[in-house]
């Protein structure tokens, strides 16, 4: 009977394992992306982070304007590669781009020779002066060492505008999270303790609302706004989300206030307590799991919502949040992946930080229903 019982939580953790390196391979491979120079992730893929990045490139020489008298003739000397990159190999030709090692001297025509050092150094010499301005091809393979840097995450931050959207989206998020949970809080404790006529509909009228999709209300809603005077800003756009939130917000709350014991809230009115502060006193707090749980998603989707604030914020770039600005940039840098996926990062950091805060009572919000009640 116990190994039957084993087998189905051997392989719940199997799958739940399977599942976290699903999701954390990508991740992975977006915090490596982010922090890695532009020409690496040309280069190779992120899971070649660790290793050097091998390139082959078509370069120039200088041209007949810096020669200068050398030996036996004339010399042109210079050099081909940044400090960190050191040469493979190079060619002059483009089905032969590795043909000779570093150190290597070949003759051209015209009696002229090239060699190129492991550092990419070159020195071309002729017995006569040199008359092509343009220089000599060279097809280097090169291999930098690997390298992470933070200058990604610097540039998104600032020159790219990503911390102005940033501000935007944590000034929208915050108070969009705590006003439903605040309004919430007095009507599901009406609803699961008090009596009163009506109170079935009311609830039935709540779970109705729960199904309305938010896109549905949103030109009612902006026509009411701009018929009060609201128009566009912080506090149209902290209605709107307070609005879509709260049905699900006194849902979660009466469900778990229905559950707290009616005897420790009688004997709180015995002893001279208010409703107030048995709300706040006594219910809440042991209704903290419910309000994480719903604090971590009312957050994630105000996070990542960009219909409600274009709509209600507006779509200038100081008014932008961040979703708004990754859209812009998937735009501007379609092919800039460090630029993206620095951008990216930025976006994830935050969420992942509340729900790393509020993993504790969120595991027991989600537990709560598992749990026997007599």
């Amino acid at each position: 009977m116990n190994r039957g019982r084993r087998i189905p939580a051997r392989a719940a953790a199997v799958t739940v394992s399977l599942m976290a390196v699903l999701w954390l391979v990508p991740v992975l491979g977006l915090v490596v992306t982010a922090l890695r120079p532009a020409d690496q992730i040309a280069a190779s893929g992120w899971w070649r982070a660790p290793f050097a990045t091998q390139t082959t490139t078509a370069l120039r020489t200088a041209g007949a304007g810096v020669q200068g008298p050398g030996d036996t003739g004339f010399v042109i000397e210079g050099g081909l590669l940044s400090p960190r990159a050191r040469l493979q190999a190079w060619g002059l030709t483009a089905r032969a781009p590795q043909a000779h090692a570093p150190g290597d001297s070949v003759a051209l025509s015209g009696g002229r020779a090239l060699t190129v050092d492991a550092e990419g150094r070159y020195r071309l010499t002729a017995p006569g002066p040199f008359t092509d301005p343009r220089g000599q091809r060279i097809f280097v393979t090169t291999a930098t060492p690997p390298r992470l840097t933070l200058d990604n995450l610097t540039r998104v931050t600032g020159a790219e505008g990503l911390g102005r959207a940033l501000a935007n989206t944590l000034a929208v998020a915050i108070p969009a999270t705590a006003l439903p949970i605040l309004i919430a809080a007095f009507a599901a404790h009406a609803l699961a303790g008090m009596r009163f006529a009506g109170r079935g509909l009311v609830l039935a009228a709540i779970i109705g609302l729960m199904v309305v999709p938010p896109q549905l209300a949103l030109i009612p809603l902006l026509s009411l706004h701009n018929a009060l005077g609201l128009g566009k800003g912080y506090g149209s756009v902290w209605l709107a989300h307070t609005g879509f939130g709260l049905p699900l917000a006194i849902f979660v709350l009466r469900s778990a206030m229905a559950a707290v014991p009616r005897d420790i809230l009688d004997a709180a009115r015995l002893d001279g307590a208010s409703e107030l502060r048995i709300l706040w006193g006594i219910v809440l707090p042991l209704c903290l799991p419910a309000v994480a749980g719903f604090a971590a998603l009312q957050f994630l989707w105000v996070w990542n919502d960009l219909l409600v604030a274009t709509v209600f914020l507006g779509n200038t770039p100081g008014q932008q949040v961040l979703s708004g600005h990754l859209r812009a940039l998937m735009g501007a840098r379609g092919g800039e992946w460090h630029i993206l996926a620095a951008a990216a990062l930025v976006s994830l950091a935050v969420p992942v930080a509340v729900f790393a805060t509020l993993q504790r009572p969120l595991r027991r919000a989600l537990a709560a229903g598992a749990e026997p009640r007599c």
